[in-house]
């Protein structure tokens, strides 16, 4: 199944707490659009998030983030990885 790395790109000063309620979030729908959320990270600094996710395709991991509440501002697929 295709790789998917999603930016969320605004969420200065984000807790080790929130990230984890938003990676929860994302796996109690995540089967319903055939997506499994590998990994998440993030910079509260920044405030930007990384998911790596298996997925069916962008779209199917953007739903996802859209159903969760967190829209992801860019998806990228991710064809090589070592």
């Amino acid at each position: 199944m295709p790789k998917f790395m999603d930016i969320h790109r605004g969420m200065e000063g984000l807790t080790a707490e929130q990230l984890t309620a938003a990676h929860q979030a994302d796996l109690a729908i995540e089967s319903q659009e055939g997506v499994h959320f590998e990994h998440a990270w993030a910079d509260p600094d920044s405030g930007d998030v990384f998911c790596l996710s298996e997925a069916p395709s962008a779209d199917a991991v953007q739903r996802v983030h859209e159903r969760a509440g967190h829209k992801a501002d860019e998806i990228h697929p991710v064809p090589l990885t070592l």
